[in-house]
């Protein structure tokens, strides 16, 4: 009878390496004796992606960061051959000198509805069409393709929004579009509600991820896990499996054949809304549901290789475990800190 292939685990996960005045505080106490194992004894090298979309890009074949028409896909709507750009409802704030940009607006389906229609009426005869198939996902769809270069909302989350605005040859066209939002939507019905009732009134949109719809979309492993709904878009376009528990060795994985992606968003998703504590738990989360189990396999033999890709601003790591790893007892586990605060080599 011939031998199932030993399997492959490619995880990602961002901002597990937090900067140095704020690791040792955040991590203190944690108990994570798998995730440090695994850590100090795989191969570590450095890794020139620092965004979960831009990884996510490259691994799936998806050029010039075309996610727009790939979520709206996975929203249940075709993306055609239009253009699309991401536009979705955010919060500016200003706090010292800076605007600030807050996303993940706790909207509701026909809150979005009314607001995308007013903002279709206004801007009908630039032929511009918003729609929002989700509260907090909203999309623009354009007649032709515009010479702009913009940035993740993610990256912009927390951050001075105007460090941020898109930029390239059309730029000065869509910063004004941008500001003509922000004072349609400044008395806009839904808005005066939300504030009687104590809620973020939406001021803008954040336009990113633009791009036509990939046609062939690369499918770099055979099966999905993780927390994350941007990679789960990504792994409906390739047509693979995704499993709907975190557990990547849940659903009888291990007993298939081809590797497994994990993708853990989580921690990303607590700082963008400064939730140390959250933080903790999506760590802890994965020490539990991902890095204990994982490393059993590999220790037993059910798995050949563990590749942990830790992303993070301009200090990404690849982290390459085997079997044989395992058995450098030489490296000693090391607290989760010490990955911010120090250099250490392989």
């Amino acid at each position: 009878m011939a031998l199932l292939r030993m399997k492959n685990v490619h995880i990602v996960i961002p901002d597990l390496f937090l900067p140095q005045q704020l690791a040792a505080y955040a991590s203190k106490d944690m108990s994570l004796p798998a995730l440090e194992k695994m850590l100090a004894r795989a191969q570590s090298s450095t890794l020139p992606i620092n965004t979960l979309e831009s990884w996510l890009c490259q691994h799936f074949g998806v050029d010039e960061m075309a996610i727009a028409p790939l979520t709206l896909q996975a929203d249940g709507l075709s993306a055609g051959e239009s253009y699309w750009l991401r536009a979705d409802p955010i919060v500016i704030s200003m706090q010292r000198d800076q605007m600030v940009l807050q996303a993940d607006i706790a909207l509701t389906a026909e809150e979005a509805e009314l607001l995308c229609a007013s903002l279709n009426s206004h801007f009908a005869v630039d032929g511009l069409h918003f729609i929002a198939p989700h509260p907090q996902r909203w999309y623009l769809q354009l007649e032709q393709v515009p010479a702009l270069q913009t940035h993740p909302l993610s990256l912009v989350v927390g951050a001075d929004m105007n460090a941020h605005l898109p930029s390239g040859v059309d730029a000065l066209r869509w910063h004004g579009l941008l500001n003509e939002i922000q004072m349609l939507f400044y008395e806009h019905a839904v808005n005066q509600a939300r504030e009687q009732r104590g809620e973020a009134a939406v001021n803008g949109v954040w336009l990113w991820g633009g791009g036509l719809q990939c046609k062939d979309v690369l499918r770099p492993c055979a099966v999905m896990a993780g927390d994350s709904e941007l990679a789960e878009a990504f792994a409906q376009a390739a047509g693979m499996m995704v499993s709907k528990t975190p557990n990547p060795l849940a659903n009888g994985w291990v007993a298939q054949a081809g590797d497994l992606m994990v993708v853990w968003e989580g921690l990303r998703t607590a700082l963008q809304v400064a939730d140390i504590g959250g933080w903790r738990r999506a760590v802890q989360d994965f020490e539990d549901t991902v890095a204990m189990p994982l490393l059993a396999a590999l220790a037993s033999g059910q798995l050949e290789r563990i590749t942990l890709d830790i992303l993070s601003d301009n200090a990404s790591q690849r982290f390459v475990l085997t079997r044989a790893s395992l058995w450098k007892v030489w490296r000693r586990p090391k607290p989760l800190w010490y990955y911010a605060t120090a250099q250490h080599s392989s």
